[in-house]
């Protein structure tokens, strides 16, 4: 039972989840003007985790043909057989449950929209199949989280969370267009749309820079807006490092370090913002 649930957790690229949490928490933090109750902020990691746990083993389960055919992926534990699609559908259907269950507690507008998130999660995995633009959807899809998080706590949707959400988009498309560029050739190859495919690496990462550059801007108006001050400014300076640091090691003819820019700098990035915007917050 632990291998397989070794195996699972590693099929959903559950690490993967320190992406959208620290956002999460942030916006909370900020809708509550300090941190939340014990139960509401409970409640917000239970529907979070569980959403993106869900969200992301239907992915693997759409993807799941193009996987086996990847050499990139071919050795990932569902395409390689260690899991049955049968148990991860299992899983991902017990996720979106508890996702509903969560948002019942913590207030009625959470629960009416828990479908609405279920759906978006859901219909991402099927994008790519017919529009360049997936990169944004998964963005769509991980600003659930902070938009989320805010009505969690107050049960209401506010313009903050709006604009945390869009900052999240942002990032998250500029992330997956770098991620995506390992895959062009079998893209193209499986008739497959992304970034890099329509417009060709180089251009490709230009607009992923542009996206984080948007980011940043949005970035000081919700410092703007939530009335923060020097330690958030300092998060966004560091989060403006690690953007241009991510974007420096990468380049149309060494994509040797696409995973450095992917997950280190974008994990610490997430990190960042969250731990120097609550010390704002608090103080």
């Amino acid at each position: 039972m632990t291998r397989k649930l070794l195996l699972l957790l590693k099929a959903i690229r559950f690490e993967h989840t320190l992406f959208a949490l620290p956002f999460a928490l942030l916006s909370a933090f900020a809708a509550g003007h300090g941190v939340p109750s014990a139960r509401q902020l409970s409640w917000i990691l239970v529907a979070m985790v569980a959403a993106r746990s869900s969200g992301m083993a239907v992915n693997r389960l759409a993807d799941l043909e193009f996987d086996r055919r990847n050499p990139r992926t071919a050795s990932w534990p569902v395409p390689a057989g260690l899991i049955s699609p049968r148990g991860l559908w299992v899983f991902a259907v017990c996720c979106a449950g508890l996702l509903v269950v969560a948002a019942a507690m913590l207030n009625r507008l959470a629960l009416y929209l828990s479908p609405v998130a279920i759906a978006v999660m859901w219909g991402y995995s099927y994008l790519k199949r017919y529009t360049a633009l997936s990169h944004f959807a998964l963005g769509l899809v991980l600003a659930i989280a902070p938009v989320g998080a805010w009505i969690g706590v107050t049960g209401s949707i506010g313009f903050p969370a709006i604009l945390l959400g869009l900052i999240v988009v942002l990032w998250t498309a500029g992330f997956d267009i770098i991620y995506a560029c390992q895959d062009v050739e079998f893209d193209r190859q499986e008739g497959l749309r992304s970034a890099p495919c329509n417009m060709g690496v180089g251009p490709a990462l230009a607009l992923s820079a542009g996206a984080h550059l948007v980011m940043l801007g949005l970035l000081l108006w919700f410092e703007y807006l939530m009335g923060l001050g020097t330690l958030f400014r300092a998060g966004i300076a560091l989060s403006a490092l690690l953007l241009i640091y991510q974007h420096s090691i990468v380049r149309p003819s060494d994509l040797s370090r696409v995973n450095a820019a992917f997950f280190t700098a974008n994990g610490t990035l997430s990190v960042a913002l969250f731990v120097l915007g609550a010390a704002d917050i608090l103080r």
